[in-house]
């Protein structure tokens, strides 16, 4: 059977999340006074997404709450673990002005989305929530474009289950082997979503990573996306594509 949805991941595949991470935490730290305080604006960057991860990993394992992991989060990096939680919610609502300051889509997304766009049903599943996804693609002007939004908060699962896949086709009421996922991230997405059955198409624009996982198809652009879903080679050889 051929392709006939693709399901997308948002952050770092549709959405440069990384490049606003980065702006919106050094506007902050810059708005704050404490732009030294980490060394480089790299450095800042990576210690707010190691502990950006570690926190969301352990919410999205079920401890906590979606506020209180925010909390944490500011506690955490600045060294202030007697914040109260109003004071963490200032500063993080703070942050997130400056982020929301420099979201963009990835120049590619637009175009393919329109290539797309008569041939394929499109739909979006996250490991986020849709109180974050829903207003985000709407201000990036992608929100119409798809049919369903599926998150991983309201879901009670998340990639790579295949529980969060399956459920995102169910959705759009297609099995998995009529659906295609698009994502970031080699493990959590490609390797889940073939896991569950789907066409695993993994975004690699640093063209950096390795080969990715057997059976995923590995991309470096969304100008490649077309060919690879008219070609569907999942029962056969390799994609050709890298």
């Amino acid at each position: 059977m051929p392709i006939r949805a693709v399901l997308w991941d948002i952050d770092d595949t549709l959405f440069d999340y990384t490049g606003a991470d980065a702006a919106g935490l050094a506007a902050q730290l810059e708005a704050v006074r404490l732009a030294e305080r980490y060394g480089t604006p790299a450095q800042a960057l990576a210690r707010w997404r190691e502990i950006t991860d570690r926190h969301w990993a352990r919410f999205a394992a079920g401890v906590g709450t979606f506020q209180g992991q925010r909390q944490e989060r500011v506690r955490e990096f600045l060294d202030e673990p007697g914040m109260t939680a109003a004071e963490a919610d200032a500063w993080f609502d703070q942050y997130v002005e400056h982020y929301k300051a420099a979201w963009t889509l990835f120049p590619d997304v637009v175009p393919a989305l329109d290539v797309l766009a008569a041939d394929y049903r499109h739909g979006v599943l996250s490991n986020s929530s849709t109180a974050n996804q829903d207003p985000k693609l709407r201000r990036l002007g992608l929100r119409e474009r798809f049919e369903v939004l599926v998150c991983a908060v309201e879901l009670g699962v998340s990639k790579p289950a295949a529980e969060a896949f399956l459920a995102a086709c169910e959705a759009l009421g297609l099995p998995p082997e009529d659906v295609a996922y698009v994502g970031d991230q080699p493990e959590i997405d490609a390797r889940g979503a073939r896991d569950a059955g789907l066409l695993a198409v993994w975004i690699d624009r640093d063209g950096r990573r390795g080969p990715g996982p057997e059976g995923a198809h590995r991309i470096e652009g969304l100008d490649r996306l077309p060919e690879l879903l008219a070609r569907d080679t999942r029962f056969g050889a390799r994609s050709g594509i890298r």
